[in-house]
């Protein structure tokens, strides 16, 4: 082998170790590329809620820079709220916040959210938050990462004053009260006519006298200016928030474990902050409609244990009625009024 063949062999190594080495440069180069999520929510993103869920999200991105960031890419303009799981499950989307009682026809257990009586922090230690999961795997086909803005209870709001029974309960027999499923049999046990109307069209039969009050949580009610024209408010509270946040399950399994482990980390911290900052947007929105006009009228004594016991109940019997197999694993876990 002549010299001239020798250096051109050893030109082609040399050029054959860095292209190597280049390579693999890029390849660690992909490998710790930032993630991105896209994800959805259920409300339009000016509602309380869906500001709540931003707060998630920039907290995941503060923390993920240079691993993973949340793409916030909208509300049901993307996608209609009920279907917006399915777009989880099917990859069109990668992650969702919104009710899980959505989904009761699929997925009786998110009930168990519906009647709950305990924080989110609290599931987690005593494992209902993992029998969540395990329901919104087999039953929805997602992974659920976090239960947010717990604490937040749900009221009947009604335009004109409500008649009252003898025993100082609410009487609210042939009254037309904007529903969801989560309070039909519950509206029902109270004499009222449940009535079905999507959110956005909710102000204009309070403006038509369509229907004579709706079922809503306290959060939320002046950013649809429904409390124009709903003027009494039925106390005590009753059910909480079903708020999940799920995402796609192959997803979720192509990132790394540090972008699972800042997801993860943050939302359980989230679940916390969100409870403890809509305990303060619940007490200044109750300030402000009181200031505002709204006449609360409070049960007590035994018309409000019996109020309050036709509302759970409600939720609990729907789900051992539908069979569930996590039925008591999650009333223990979850009720414990």
């Amino acid at each position: 082998m002549n010299q001239a063949t020798t250096r051109s062999i050893a030109r082609t190594i040399r050029n054959g170790l860095l292209a190597t080495a280049l390579t693999g440069i890029a390849f660690a180069g992909q490998a710790s590329a930032e993630e991105t999520l896209k994800a959805i929510s259920a409300f339009p993103q000016s509602l309380a809620f869906s500001q709540s869920f931003k707060g998630f999200v920039d907290l995941v991105n503060e923390r993920g820079k240079g691993v993973i960031q949340i793409n916030y890419a909208g509300g049901p303009e993307m996608f209609p709220p009920n279907q917006q799981v399915d777009a989880v499950r099917r990859g069109v989307i990668d992650m969702q916040y919104g009710p899980a009682s959505y989904y009761l026809g699929t997925m009786p257990e998110a009930d168990a959210w519906v009647g709950s009586t305990v924080t989110a922090a609290k599931a987690r230690e005593n494992g209902g938050f993992g029998i969540m999961q395990e329901a919104f795997s087999k039953k929805l086909g997602v992974n659920l990462l976090a239960h947010l803005d717990t604490g937040v209870q749900f009221y009947i709001y009604t335009i004109n004053e409500p008649k009252r029974t003898e025993d100082g309960g609410i009487d609210l027999d042939g009254q037309r009260i904007r529903s969801q499923p989560i309070y039909n049999s519950f509206f029902e046990a109270l004499g009222a006519i449940p009535v079905s109307v999507p959110v956005p069209d909710v102000y204009t039969g309070l403006e038509r006298s369509t229907f004579d009050g709706s079922g809503w949580p306290i959060v939320g009610i002046q950013d649809l200016s429904w409390d124009k024209f709903l003027r009494y408010r039925i106390d005590p509270g009753f059910f909480q928030t079903d708020l999940a946040v799920v995402v796609n399950p192959a997803k979720w399994d192509s990132l790394s474990n540090e972008a699972k482990k800042i997801i993860n980390d943050a939302a359980a911290e989230y679940e916390q902050t969100s409870y403890e900052n809509f305990q303060k947007v619940i007490e200044e929105t109750d300030k402000a409609v009181r200031e505002n006009g709204m006449e609360v009228i409070t049960l007590e004594g035994e018309a409000q244990a019996k109020f309050l016991d036709l509302a759970y109940d409600s939720a609990w019997k729907r789900m051992k009625d539908s069979g569930s197999e996590y039925y008591d694993a999650l009333r223990e876990a979850y009720y414990d009024r």
